[in-house]
């Protein structure tokens, strides 16, 4: 395997481990048993638990923007507003099939406070937002309120809201966020946490 291809599957088992303990909680022991690699291993290629928390946070920024531009590449001609909402919550709908990714901005944006990954959090989250506003031309106050109903998303997947669909109250308040992509993003995010062996 060549060092790209470990430093991305690195990347990819801590996002899960990041997402499920935090980035308190996860361990770069934890980490390296979910890639399957000695902790050595991922000290060495990342230096710190910080810096490949970032690394995660940086990944997740550039999926979510790529996935966004795409979206907007396929935008018909002369669409409206909601037609671009719509859109972007499918493309959105495909990005949270990586459940770790998700819940690891979660616990990033959750790092305001810090002096490293607080500037990091921010500038994630308004990267996201001028591609919405500007690139997808929805302009500040829609592209805020598409992103309102993307977090809510966010909270709802994070408690996994889906695993109590039975609940009437819970699948009105998921019918309702999530609209016509419902059975999709439910059938996504069915994902067991992560196994004892690898806590």
């Amino acid at each position: 395997m060549s060092a790209e291809d470990r430093r991305e599957q690195i990347i990819m088992a801590a996002a899960v481990v990041f997402g499920e303990r935090g980035y308190a909680g996860g361990t770069t022991d934890a980490i390296a048993k979910q890639a399957g690699i000695s902790q050595a291993y991922v000290v060495r290629m990342f230096g710190s638990k910080e810096k490949l928390f970032s690394e995660v946070g940086e990944t997740a920024r550039a999926r979510t923007v790529a996935s966004f531009r795409d979206a907007i590449s396929r935008f018909p001609a002369g669409a409206t507003d909601i037609e671009k909402q719509q859109i972007m919550g499918e493309a959105y709908a495909r990005l949270i099939e990586n459940r770790g990714l998700l819940l690891s901005l979660l616990n990033l944006f959750s790092q305001g406070h810090d002096p490293v990954l607080g500037p990091q959090a921010r500038e994630c989250f308004l990267d996201v937002f001028r591609v919405v506003r500007d690139e997808a031309g929805l302009g500040p106050a829609v592209a805020a309120g598409f992103f309102g109903r993307g977090m809510l998303i966010s909270v709802l997947m994070a408690m996994r809201m889906q695993d109590a669909v039975a609940d009437l109250d819970a699948a009105q308040l998921l019918g309702a966020t999530l609209g016509p992509i419902e059975p999709q993003v439910i059938q996504l995010l069915t994902h067991p946490p992560l196994g004892d062996a690898r806590r």
